[in-house]
C-alpha cells in the first residue's frame, strides 16, 4: 500500500481513509470549511476532490416502474448514474407486495411510499398511462413518465435501460 513519488512515500491507504472520511462528513452536512478544518486541508482541496468524482449536479432523483422484467438491470443502471432512490417490481413482486398485507398494513406502506416519493425533487415513473397520471396528482412535482402500456398492465415489460439513462442526462446534462 505503499507509493513512491521521488523522495516521498507515500501511504495509499491512508490517503484512501481520510478521503473516505471527508465525503462521509460532507454528506451528513458539514460544510466544505468545516471539514477541511476537521482533516486540517485547504477547502479548495475538498471542492476540487467532489469536481473531480461529481456524477452530476442538481437535486435528488427517484425512480418507480412495475410491472417490469429487468429489475436488477434498471438497479443497476440507477446506481452507476447517482439516481437516489429505486423502487421496480416485477408483477409477481408486486402481487406479494399487495397479498402479504392486511388492509390497513398495505394503506401505510403506500402512504409510506408516497412520502418518500414526495422528497424526491423528480420522480421517473415507469408504468401505465393511468398510473404516471396519478403519481402526477399525488406528487405535485415533476414527474417524468415513461409509459410501458396501457392499464391494466399484467406482465413484465422490458424497460431499456439506455432509454432510462438518456433521459437521467437529459436532467442533468
Amino acid at each position: 500500500m505503499l507509493l513512491r513519488i521521488g523522495e516521498k512515500i507515500i501511504n495509499r491507504q491512508k490517503v484512501h481513509q481520510i478521503i473516505d472520511e471527508m465525503l462521509d462528513m460532507r454528506s451528513q452536512g458539514l460544510s466544505q470549511q468545516e471539514v477541511a478544518n476537521r482533516v486540517g486541508i485547504d477547502r479548495t482541496v475538498i471542492s476540487k476532490l467532489e469536481t473531480v468524482g461529481e456524477i452530476r449536479k442538481g437535486g435528488r432523483v427517484a425512480l418507480v416502474g412495475f410491472p417490469i422484467k429487468n429489475c436488477d438491470e434498471l438497479r443497476f443502471m440507477a446506481k452507476q448514474e447517482g439516481i437516489d432512490y429505486s423502487l421496480l417490481m416485477s408483477e409477481q413482486e408486486r402481487w406479494d407486495f399487495v397479498q402479504k398485507k392486511t388492509g390497513v398494513d398495505f394503506f401505510n406502506a403506500i402512504m409510506e411510499i408516497v412520502a418518500t416519493l414526495r422528497n424526491y425533487d423528480i420522480v421517473i415513473i415507469l408504468g401505465s398511462n393511468m398510473r404516471i397520471k396519478l403519481m402526477e396528482t399525488l406528487l405535485d412535482k415533476e414527474v417524468i413518465g415513461v409509459q410501458i402500456g396501457e392499464s391494466p398492465i399484467a406482465e413484465d415489460k422490458y424497460v431499456d435501460p439506455e432509454n432510462i439513462r438518456s433521459i437521467v442526462h437529459q436532467l442533468y446534462g
